[in-house]
């Protein structure tokens, strides 16, 4: 490790601000001796806040239709290959109540931007889940919308939304998505949810094609400024049925760097290990805890369609029932000296 980056890990462990330069140079000249520093701090912030406790969220992917044609994503509106299906009400409902069965408190309800799901529907649905179980918190993950939608749904009873930015490099941004997504756009809807109260997350791909050290120093500038409650990140995929089929993948390595990193920019930041870290190795969740993380999101999706919700190659959890794939998740932390926790998980501030 060079005196300059052990320098910049100082300032950062103690102002949890860097300037652009100063994150570009921290990933360029990193290192497994400062990889080692960075985790070994992340982990001590982490643990003053959150113990060893790890938040998991049950996750309902009730739609694979899609709008948007984002060049990555393998539920993008021009991939014909893709098996469209879209869960009923009570298909949806009944994967909250066997994950309250489960002892999951929060559910995540994600899917692509599907026109069939308008105000209203999303509306009914987040209201029935908050009236079954009214000690969970509803986590939405579907996409770009005008301020009164996001306004309709809070006041239905959503907690929290889950809204990835993708990359705060305006250039890069461009590169990732077609014409008819813009950066600005992104960035108002971040600012909308802000402004009514959600719990907000954030997030972006790490090893994406065309990106370099300077984007994910934007990604890294952005969280600090903006501060989300959460932010999700995970390697770059490919899926065979994109523009970026034969790109490379990103790395486990780097990703694990980033959270530990974003961990000391905002010590009580909620940080899920995601599924795309597990994808990559087999081990990879329990590396992204072992880095700062602290969040899981096991999947509820009925095991019939969970393979259709394919945004990348490679998913894993795709046969196992939602008892076996928390059994699984509790398995695995407990092994590495963490405890999956039954409660909403909500930020400690």
């Amino acid at each position: 490790m060079t005196s300059a980056v052990r320098s910049i890990i100082d300032k950062l462990s103690q102002t949890h601000s860097l300037s652009k330069q100063e994150y570009a140079l921290l990933i360029k000249e990193r290192d497994q001796e400062a990889a080692a520093l960075l985790r070994s701090l992340a982990v001590a912030e982490r643990k003053k806040i959150y113990s060893n406790d790890v938040y998991i969220r049950g996750l309902i992917e009730f739609s694979n239709n899609c709008k948007n044609d984002c060049l990555y994503c393998g539920i993008r509106r021009s991939n014909k290959n893709a098996d469209r299906y879209r869960l009923t009400n009570e298909e949806i409902l009944s994967c909250a109540s066997e994950g309250h069965r489960l002892g999951f408190r929060t559910f995540v309800l994600q899917s692509g931007e599907d026109p069939y799901w308008n105000d209203e529907r999303l509306r009914r649905l987040v209201q029935q889940i908050k009236k079954a179980h009214p000690d969970c918190a509803v986590t939405l993950s579907v996409g770009e919308r005008p301020f009164e939608s996001y306004k309709r749904l809070k006041d239905a009873g959503a907690d929290r939304y889950l809204l990835r930015h993708e990359s705060a490099s305006e250039d890069l941004y461009k590169k990732l998505h077609p014409a008819s997504m813009s950066f600005s756009g992104r960035m108002e809807c971040l600012k909308n949810l802000r402004s009514l109260g959600y719990s907000v997350g954030a997030g972006f791909m790490v090893g994406s094609p065309f990106q370099n050290e300077e984007d994910l120093a934007c990604d890294l500038k952005f969280i600090e400024t903006f501060s989300p409650q959460m932010c999700g990140i995970g390697p770059f995929i490919p899926h065979k049925d994109t523009p970026f089929a034969n790109e490379s993948a990103g790395s486990v390595e780097l990703t694990c760097f980033l959270i530990s990193v974003i961990r000391l920019i905002k010590p009580n930041i909620l940080l899920p290990a995601t599924t795309a870290l597990g994808t990559l190795a087999s081990d990879g969740r329990e590396k992204g805890i072992l880095s700062g993380a602290n969040v899981i999101m096991p999947n509820l999706t009925p095991v019939a369609v969970r393979k259709k919700y394919s945004l990348y190659d490679g998913k894993i959890c795709m046969g196992e029932e939602s008892a076996q794939c928390k059994f699984c998740v509790d398995k695995k932390i407990a092994a590495i000296g963490y405890k999956t926790v039954v409660s909403r998980g909500d930020i400690i501030d």
